[in-house]
């Protein structure tokens, strides 16, 4: 599913030109704060045994805490698949870009 939305997410970088990446400082301050409060759940929640990961279904990679690789990736491409989505949509239709830009 990772690579499905990378493939369908991160052309836009490359097509719309929507600098997501070029801007990688910014996007990093509003996803690692909220990916640390979702790992640090996640590790809660592996330790007390009330969340696992299909051994089968993942790479077999662990970071800290015991959580798969896949989940550290889903922290930050979802966002980022997320930013560059919102910044392709202000892209193609800029009155919302003025409308909503903060």
């Amino acid at each position: 599913m990772l690579a499905f939305t990378v493939v369908g997410s991160f052309w836009l970088e490359v097509i719309l030109k929507v600098g997501v990446l070029r801007r990688i400082k910014r996007a990093a301050i509003s996803i690692i704060p909220v990916a640390a409060m979702f790992l640090m759940w996640d590790a809660y929640a592996i330790k007390q045994g009330h969340w696992f990961f299909d051994r089968d279904k993942i790479l077999g990679i662990y970071g800290p805490f015991n959580i798969p690789l896949e989940e550290f990736l889903f922290f930050l491409i979802i966002p980022l698949a997320a930013l560059m989505t919102i910044e392709a949509v202000t892209t193609v239709n800029k009155h919302w870009k003025q409308r909503y830009d903060v």
